[in-house]
């Protein structure tokens, strides 16, 4: 898979990670997909508060902006119609 500025990287499948949001008092879920790309390694985090979701770039991601994290996140997803489907986007 190509994402514009990494070139070829081979991501992971999302797993579920715990989240600690600066300011909140609770633990919150998340999802974190990790790519390898010819600058190195990198991961991308989903995480929702609400109706609010935040995307934090690690890594070859550091310092996206959000609408870019976002767009390489949905791109990094595994097609839908898999055994999981889109059951990852749950976090509830």
């Amino acid at each position: 898979m190509v994402i514009e500025g990494l070139g070829e990287v081979r991501a992971s499948e999302p797993e579920r990670v715990v989240l600690r949001m600066r300011g909140s008092t609770v633990t919150v879920s998340g999802w974190r997909i990790s790519v390898e790309a010819p600058r190195g390694p990198g991961s991308i985090v989903l995480a929702e508060n609400g109706a609010q979701k935040f995307y934090r770039g690690e890594g070859v991601f550091l310092g996206w902006p959000q609408e870019r994290l976002e767009a390489a996140y949905r791109a990094l997803l595994p097609p839908a119609g898999g055994a999981g489907g889109d059951d990852h986007l749950q976090l509830g």
